[in-house]
């Protein structure tokens, strides 16, 4: 089965949902077998009673270094005060392994893994109490941390039972724990490297010290796609701490490096360093002339997505049309940790300590680079000050290598907020084209899509061969909420038009949904008033008969989308009229969406405008989620929140403008994000379900906008189609 690129975001081509490795029982020099127990690659258990866990994603802020152990400790029946967490890095005992961090699939994918890891290392431990003990196995069991023999009551720790547990046969399918007898899966567990972080005890990319290392900073071309033509060094070197001024050859924006003693060295030194640069051909990109391109582009033919029925033919025979075009701009993912890395390159190795979301890129490209082996470089991944689809590119970290290389030191290179802003991967700006029919009855009966965007760069362009292919988009799952519209119509006609433009696009936080579920959600909106229906109420009219439809490989259970849109109505008491403050206007907006066959989501957002001012406030969110088994419900709520906060700064704040070639906002005083006090309630709603876990850390970021956006027309009567929404698109 071909790999598209929705599988490749979410799963990519390495093993994760089973366990792929086993370890060879260690030996030591004599040859004896070695005390520690390691029966697989995520788990080490030492005399000392330690149980160290191998965590096999990043950390970034979605508590995956909760979730994780819990998968793990639900089976193994260890003490969380027995472990230690410890970082897995690509090669070596994980070969094989997937360690890549990417669409919402580190829990769905590694629930399978962990566990099983856990039970093959519970039943080996109840094996070697059992041969000490010279009784059955059946009469033992596991419980935080000992095996206890029934009869006797007689206990043994883990540790006490590490060397002959290293001895025991790995069984092939050990036994795992009914749902029932769950202790830890499914219950409230804080963050346990929270207090870590809030003291600031974790250690993020930029707080990495190896010694003898320098600090540097680049100065790269203000176009997309310019060149460095030539520099004058004299004036950096002669800023004290300044060490090195050198090119820079790789990654997505070359320039030229400053080292320094310290970062603020090497800043001032870039201030003082004069560069001439060739802007080559896109001196005059232009991002609201591309929109204009991108809206223009909705007349040409597209490639077919969606072709249920016969759309045209139902529009030209409905009693009532409709029509509206929507655009979502360009964004940054803008993390509070800029982009940084610090290598040490050797004549025979390289060490690289770096926040990445993909570990194996940055080992195999550094490896290629530099002509070395593989398991001669060393890749330690440590946490992340945010990714949001960002740190899937390790553009970043080829930078530090050849600047290491160059000077004969180790280096950290730091992207400065600037830096960040304007010369990273950007979220592609977006337009929707809709029409509507509704019959005599005024029920809706077609729908009509163009979606106009651009393919993701960051993970090459279509070939030549593909673009003759009609079908490659609808083949490669594409564009999502395109794609996969999960609304029942009688005809339904959905095609995308690819327009590139020079700007390096890559995943920002759930990938290509929000603009296709902004503009979806908002038209439904405007189908339902111009029925004269309820928003809720039209929509669960489009999800009868409450089916599982498949497209392609997207599975839509329209049952579960109708389960989570009656929840959300429900605790957001949508049948109640709003009452607020008289100088504002209230309203409430709602919007659901499928994330990729596997979670289902609801939104209900409550929003008040001011008649003067015509601020917009975000009051409250609803959120009702159906995502199979929560393994967490304090971090689904957490991811809950954040995700929301993510999506409503989008909203109502976020655009990257293009202008003479370059990025023009440049820190968080020009992109602006939701602030503390602009912070709605949030409230989420979990249903109870038999299905498998499924990804959580994007869901819940599309339906935001188009909720806030029915809200605010609920509140004002005026329709809203283009991001960010502002006071001052209100007032006109």
């Amino acid at each position: 089965m071909k790999a598209t690129r929705r599988k490749f975001l979410k799963t990519t081509a390495l093993a994760g949902t089973g366990l792929a490795i086993w370890l060879e029982i260690p030996k030591n020099a004599a040859g004896e077998t070695a005390t520690v127990f390691e029966p697989n690659a995520y788990i080490s258990i030492t005399p000392d009673n330690v149980v160290r866990l191998w965590m096999t994603r990043s950390e970034m802020g979605q508590g995956i270094r909760t979730t994780l152990p819990m998968m793990l400790l639900e089976e193994l029946e260890a003490s969380w005060s027995q472990v230690r967490l410890e970082q897995a890095m690509p090669g070596g005992r994980f070969k094989g392994i997937r360690l890549r961090t990417s669409g919402s699939g580190s829990t769905v994918e590694t629930y399978g893994a962990m566990r099983k890891a856990g039970a093959t290392a519970r039943e080996m431990l109840i094996a070697a109490a059992a041969e000490k003990w010279k009784v059955a196995p059946a009469s033992c069991h596991a419980r935080e941390g000992t095996v206890i023999h029934d009869p006797s009551g007689r206990k043994l720790t883990y540790g006490e039972l590490a060397t002959v547990a290293a001895r025991q046969n790995v069984p092939d399918k050990p036994p795992l724990k009914p749902a029932k007898d769950f202790r830890l899966i499914g219950t409230r567990v804080k963050r346990r490297d929270g207090a870590a972080i809030v003291t600031g005890a974790a250690r993020y990319g930029l707080d990495v010290r190896v010694p003898g290392m320098l600090y540097a900073v680049m100065e790269r071309c203000p176009v997309l796609g310019g060149k460095l033509t030539r520099f004058d060094a004299e004036k950096a070197l002669a800023v004290p701490g300044v060490r090195h001024v050198a090119p820079i050859h790789s990654g997505i924006a070359t320039g030229v490096a400053v080292v320094a003693d310290h970062t603020w060295a090497a800043i001032k030194g870039r201030e003082a360093l004069h560069v001439e640069w060739d802007p080559g051909p896109n001196a005059d990109f232009d991002s609201d002339r591309f929109l204009a391109q991108m809206e223009s582009a909705v007349t040409q033919t597209g490639f077919p997505i969606r072709n249920d029925g016969d759309a045209p033919k139902a529009m030209a025979a409905a009693a009532k049309t409709l029509e509206a075009t929507y655009e979502f701009p360009f964004q940054a993912h803008a993390p509070l940790e800029t982009m940084n890395c610090t290598a040490d390159v050797r004549p025979d190795s390289c060490e690289i300590w770096v926040p990445t979301q993909a570990p194996e890129v940055a080992l195999s490209d550094t490896a290629k680079m530099l002509g070395l082996p593989e398991d001669s470089v060393k890749v330690h991944i440590t946490l992340l000050g945010g990714g949001f689809g960002r740190r899937l590119f390790a553009d970043y970290v080829p930078e530090a290598v050849e600047l290491s290389r160059a000077i004969g030191k180790p280096v950290q290179l730091v992207w400065t907020r600037s830096d960040d802003m304007r010369h990273g991967f950007f979220h592609p700006s977006d337009i929707e084209h809709i029409a509507g029919g509704l019959d005599a009855g005024n029920n809706p009966v077609a729908w009509v899509q163009k979606s106009v965007g651009s393919d993701l760069s960051m993970f090459g362009l279509p070939s030549e061969q593909d673009k003759t292919d009609p079908k490659f988009y609808f083949n490669d799952g594409s564009p999502w909420g395109l794609f996969d519209i999960p609304y029942n119509f009688p005809h339904l006609k959905a095609d995308y038009i690819p327009l590139n433009s020079p700007v390096p696009t890559g995943p920002w936080r759930a990938v290509m949904y929000p603009p296709t579920v902004f503009a979806r959600e908002s038209f439904l909106d405007e189908m339902a008033h111009a029925a004269g229906q309820d928003p809720l109420e039209f929509r669960l009219k489009l999800l009868q008969p409450g089916d599982v439809h498949m497209v392609g490989g997207a599975m839509i259970d329209r049952g579960r989308l109708a389960g989570v849109l009656r929840l959300a109505a429900e605790k957001s008491n949508w049948k109640q009229p709003l009452t607020g403050a008289k100088d504002r206007w209230w309203g409430r907006g709602i919007a659901c969406n499928v994330y990729d066959s596997d979670t289902y989501v609801a939104q209900v957002a409550e929003v008040s405008v001011g008649r003067e001012a015509h601020d917009i406030r975000v009051h409250r969110v609803v959120c009702a989620v159906d995502c199979g088994l929560v393994v967490n419900p304090a971090g689904l709520e957490g991811q809950a929140e954040s995700a929301i906060i993510w999506g409503l700064s989008a909203t109502l704040h976020g655009r990257i403008d293009f202008k003479n070639g370059g990025a023009v906002q440049e820190n968080f005083t020009d992109f602006d994000v939701v602030r503390m006090h602009e912070s709605p309630q949030v409230e989420t709603y979990t249903v109870s379900s038999d299905h498998p876990p499924a990804g959580f850390g994007e869901t819940a970021v599309p339906p935001i906008a188009p909720a806030v956006a029915n809200a605010i027309f609920a509140a004002t009567g005026k329709r809203l189609r283009r991001l960010p929404i502002t006071a001052e698109k209100l007032k006109a």
